[in-house]
């Protein structure tokens, strides 16, 4: 059974400013997305699951389904703030989604094979793609998962500060620990460092490996998203801005003895559009490697 990839597309893009997961980037107005089914069809990928919000899906399809006809298997799952949270009252204030968990989550029922998680509007490159694939089709189970890994000082925003989940690894690069560090930014001194809850600054490595949302699970994963989400409402439900990671939850599998998680690192540099003003820049790479020979002018043509 080929695996599956997941697509997060659910954000609501606050820090963009537009709906980010569906603006042009490529020369033949390809998004980003695009650039990751193509590597993941090229990879042996046998299914895209897009988890989208149900009231731009009409808007979503008509982009996404013409184009992919014949090529790829697809389906939708639509991230609801309501699903899974039982009775328990949710803030009449609250409107951000509970998180990339949560969108896993929402997939119960839909994905019976190991599976592959990405962020709609980052770019990953295509050893990602060959290096998840494999690892999908030749070790994943279901007390083994992987990270594909990125060095920071890959990752980072010339236009904000952004937030990466940090791994700890042992000597055979399985996943100790993972902590999600936000406000992570490039100081005037060269020094990458994050700020805690308290407005304390703390350096970070230059090549710590990080999570960029580029996860591998067997399907019994959705089920270990369900097992903790109950804590983690009963905990932050009345915190209008908690969210409930992917990397976090990872992390909790790790440490509560379920299994192991992989960090495998990946030659491919990541870009992506936190920002309206990383714009640009993304368009830049993307043209550097059509250029190249990297992708075709047209992916779909």
């Amino acid at each position: 059974m080929k695996p599956t990839l997941v697509i997060l597309a659910a954000g609501m893009a606050s820090r963009y400013g537009s709906m980010k997961q569906i603006e042009s980037f490529g020369p033949s107005g390809e998004t980003i997305m695009d650039y990751s089914i193509y590597d993941a069809i090229q990879a042996g990928f046998g299914k895209i699951v897009f988890i989208i919000r149900e009231d731009f899906a009409d808007q979503f399809k008509a982009i996404f389904e013409p184009k992919l006809k014949g090529r790829i298997e697809i389906d939708y799952v639509y991230q609801d703030l309501k699903s899974f949270t039982g009775n328990r009252v949710i803030p009449a204030d609250r409107t951000k989604p509970w998180g990339t968990a949560h969108a896993v989550l929402c997939c119960k029922g839909k994905i019976h094979e190991p599976f592959a998680v990405i962020n709609a509007d980052d770019y990953y490159g295509r050893d990602a793609f060959i290096k998840a694939y494999d690892f999908l089709v030749t070790k994943c189970n279901e007390k083994t998962y992987c990270i594909i890994g990125y060095e920071l000082n890959k990752t980072l925003s010339d236009n904000g500060s952004v937030s990466r989940g940090v791994c700890e690894v042992d000597a055979d690069n399985n996943l100790i620990d993972i902590n999600e560090r936000t406000k992570i930014s490039r100081q005037a001194n060269g020094h990458i460092v994050f700020e805690d809850e308290a407005g304390t600054y703390h350096v970070l490595p230059e090549n710590a490996m990080v999570s960029m949302n580029y996860l591998c699970f067997a399907p019994g994963f959705i089920d270990v998203c369900e097992s903790f989400f109950g804590e983690f409402l009963d905990k932050n439900i009345n915190n209008l801005k908690s969210e409930f990671f992917i990397p976090v939850v990872a992390g909790q599998f790790v440490s509560s003895g379920k299994g192991v998680v992989k960090v495998i690192p990946t030659s491919s540099k990541w870009f992506g559009v936190t920002y309206k003003e990383d714009a640009p820049v993304v368009q830049a790479s993307i043209d550097k490697l059509v250029a190249a020979g990297e992708y075709p002018n047209n992916l779909w043509a």
